[in-house]
């Protein structure tokens, strides 16, 4: 039985052999590392788990702005306006358009949907809120010829998509006709619950957890930096959200699903029950996240339209 004196583990096969492959290039203890080293780590991680492009999905990159690279996927068959927003998760530090390439490809050709990634600042070099306002600005930019927009993002990216809708509904900005939350970091305590429970877990500790935040240096009563400090949850666009069980933020996730259901909002919420955090990457090695994977799209197609 699992408990906080010892290391959660799941027991699927499949998840198992992906974090061994994983920890092959990214070690448990990469935040003891320089940045740069960390990045060189992910980007080969990353690469690893590479898959090939749907075919007949082109994919162009262009600039927001002169300032903000971004990347557009448009899958072979394309069945709505309505378009996905993915923000990359990688703890504000590591993570681009390459790293979450094939992710985005996959999604944009299940949802049969255009979909436009960003490459925002990381820190340490850009802290707080600079992430943010990329991303916010390519949300503008997307929002202005007025199509309908589904904004995903995972872990950091997820934690990114919450405050990005957030906010969009503070400065009134209409458009947002969806949210899809990939395990994300919403700003939990980090001293109950999955945080105490899955501390230790593979993939992804409290304590990395409290390092990303502290490289981050994001105000801690800023709500659109910790999406559960909200107050007001009601207005908001329905939501898929999707957790690991094995992981501290499954709580973040699960909170911010029940909070959003008692202000009215319509959302589906599943904590998958093998996965350790970045399941994302595992889809083709492992049952339980190609599952998963197969039911988030159906969730980003059913936001969008396309089901």
């Amino acid at each position: 039985m699992d408990s906080i004196f010892s290391k959660p583990i799941p027991t699927e096969p499949g998840i198992l052999a992906f974090h061994k492959r994983c920890e092959a290039f990214y070690p448990a203890d990469a935040v003891d590392a320089p940045i740069g080293q960390q990045r060189e780590w992910y980007n080969a991680l990353c690469a690893e788990f590479d898959a090939p492009s749907p075919e007949g999905l082109t994919r162009q990159d262009e600039m927001v702005g002169d300032r903000i690279p971004v990347r557009r996927y448009r899958p072979a068959d394309i069945a709505t306006q309505t378009r996905i927003f993915y923000i990359h998760g990688g703890g504000f530090v590591v993570g681009s358009l390459q790293s979450h390439d094939a992710i985005c490809a996959e999604i944009a050709h299940a949802a049969k949907a255009e979909l436009v990634s960003v490459d925002y600042r990381l820190a340490p070099e850009h802290v707080w809120p600079a992430a943010f306002d990329d991303c916010f600005d390519v949300l503008s930019w997307l929002l202005a010829d007025r199509r309908p927009l589904v904004v995903v993002g995972d872990s950091a990216g997820g934690n990114l998509a919450a405050g990005m809708t957030l906010k969009a509904k503070a400065a009134a900005l209409s458009g947002i006709v969806g949210q899809v939350l990939i395990y994300p970091g919403l700003g939990g305590d980090l001293v109950s619950g999955s945080y105490v429970e899955m501390a230790e877990a593979p993939g992804l500790t409290t304590a990395d957890v409290a390092y990303y935040r502290d490289v981050l240096k994001a105000p801690a009563e800023n709500a659109f930096a910790h999406p559960l400090k909200v107050a007001d949850f009601s207005g908001l666009p329905p939501a898929y959200i999707t957790s690991a069980h094995f992981d501290p933020l499954r709580d973040d996730a699960a909170l911010y699903g029940q909070r959003l259901i008692a202000a009215g909002v319509n959302v589906t919420y599943r904590d998958e029950p093998q996965m350790i955090h970045a399941w994302l990457r595992a889809r083709h090695m492992s049952e339980g996240a190609r599952d998963g994977f197969v039911r988030l799209c159906r969730g980003v197609s059913d936001l969008v339209g396309t089901l």
